[in-house]
């Protein structure tokens, strides 16, 4: 089986090599710890790790990194004596890492499934225990962990529909793995339930709710003044802001068709667009200009620029990190991977500052949560574009709904949240039960 899986990711590794490549050169900076994809780190991290009882955190990329920060004070206030190294899959993740975890964590790039590149990983950083973050499953990892009886935790476990056929098909392959996890945090009744079919033990499956919930901050208003921002571009204080955040491809030329109609009936609109991939900004400005929408780019704003009111209709946010600001000044809000792509994106952050907003049909990474918000009267779900119009229209002419949108969104957020402390804990008494957590190489 070992032999079959390796030969076959060889093999698929070869065939998507050049367009991952491509990329990662696209996104930047891909030069900045290549080596340590293949499980070469340096003699820092060594050291850093020697003699030290080591917690290995794998977050795979942006989402997941987001939920570190908190998670690792929780642990850290539990067992306080543990060395603390995260790992990510992607440049953005790691940019992410460095922005949010302090000096003492170590930050790393997760080595490709290969049996050299996991072996190296391990024989430097011999950790102790290993909490993925969401089921990422590397057999090759989970393998070396096993024969090094060293405990594996899966944390704010979700199973799309998609996710959890995949696995039940190569059942062969992961019931076992899925059998070695020593404690696993279900998001929901529905998804232990599937961790249960893929071979996860009942005494190891808690549901412990979602963490992004968690990661919520109600009380932070942030640092950069959106308000002045939109001044200097000749948007007023009082102006209805439509606000399309991590759109993908296709959103973005539909909410300009959409608010180009919307401006008959709400002539001071305007429209901000935060693309998922700032990278896209080229492409998406290139859209607008052929439909006659006037814009600006957000890194092309500085201190001195200065628009008169309705010189520009859209700002369109080329950076990264920044929208949970525009957040905070949207009227309406569409939550975006929900339209014209799958999988959905984040509705969290906006419910958590009270907003209305709006998404589509296609949710399925945010299954549950997207359903609490949308049967608890904190969102409004449509499945088609027309749809979409018709709601934002709606929206934008009652403000009384829009509150009461707000109000409920802010409930559930509020309601939901303890995920952390009680996946912390679940973490923490695995921990305290066992002695010799892990069998370190020597050096």
């Amino acid at each position: 089986m070992r032999a079959l899986y390796n030969v076959l990711f060889a093999v698929f590794f070869c065939l998507s090599a050049p367009y991952y490549f491509w990329k990662m050169r696209r996104r930047g900076n891909w030069r900045s710890g290549f080596r340590e994809r293949f499980g070469r780190y340096g003699t820092s991290l060594k050291h850093a790790v020697t003699n030290r009882r080591v917690l290995w955190i794998h977050a795979v990329s942006v989402g997941e990194v987001r939920l570190c920060p908190q998670l690792i004070r929780a642990l850290e206030q539990r067992l306080p004596n543990l060395k603390i190294v995260v790992s990510t899959t992607t440049s953005r993740g790691m940019e992410e890492l460095h922005k949010r975890l302090p000096n003492h964590v170590e930050k790393v790039y997760y080595p490709l499934d290969f049996r050299g590149c996991v072996a190296r990983a391990l024989a430097i950083i011999h950790p102790d225990a290993v909490v993925l973050v969401e089921a990422e499953v590397w057999p090759n990892f989970l393998w070396k962990l096993r024969e090094r009886h060293t405990p594996v935790f899966l944390v704010n476990a979700r199973l799309s529909a998609r996710s959890y056929r995949g696995y039940r098909r190569f059942g062969f392959l992961f019931r076992r793995l899925f059998g070695t996890l020593k404690g696993v945090g279900a998001q929901n009744e529905a998804d232990a339930a599937r961790l249960f079919e893929l071979g996860c033990s009942r005494e190891a499956v808690q549901v412990v709710g979602a963490l992004k919930f968690d990661t919520a901050k109600l009380d932070d208003r942030g640092s950069l003044d959106v308000s002045m921002l939109m001044r200097q571009i000749g948007v007023a204080e009082d102006t209805p802001i439509l606000l399309g955040g991590s759109t993908h491809a296709g959103e973005e030329v539909l909410l300009a068709e959409i608010y180009q109609r919307l401006r008959a009936r709400h002539p001071r609109l305007f429209l901000v667009l935060v693309p998922r991939h700032f990278e896209r900004g080229k492409e998406i400005g290139l859209d607008l200009s052929a439909r006659g929408v006037k814009f600006i780019y957000r890194r092309e704003i500085t201190s001195a620029t200065h628009l008169e009111p309705g010189t520009v209709q859209c700002l369109l946010v080329n950076t990264t990190g920044e929208l949970k600001y525009f957040y905070q000044q949207a009227t309406v809000v569409f939550v975006g991977k929900s339209l014209t792509a799958e999988g959905g994106q984040n509705p969290i952050e906006p419910g958590a500052l009270g907003k209305a907003m709006v998404f589509g049909p296609n949710m399925q990474n945010f299954e549950v949560i997207a359903a609490r918000f949308a049967e608890g009267g904190g969102a409004v779900q449509v499945q088609n574009a027309a749809e979409l119009e018709r709601v934002l229209d709606e929206l934008l002419g009652d403000a009384p709904r829009r509150v009461e949108l707000g109000r409920r969104a802010l409930q559930i957020v509020k309601a939901n949240t303890g995920a952390m402390e009680r996946t912390a804990e679940m973490i923490a008494s695995h921990l305290r039960r066992l002695e010799g957590i892990g069998t370190p190489v020597p050096g």
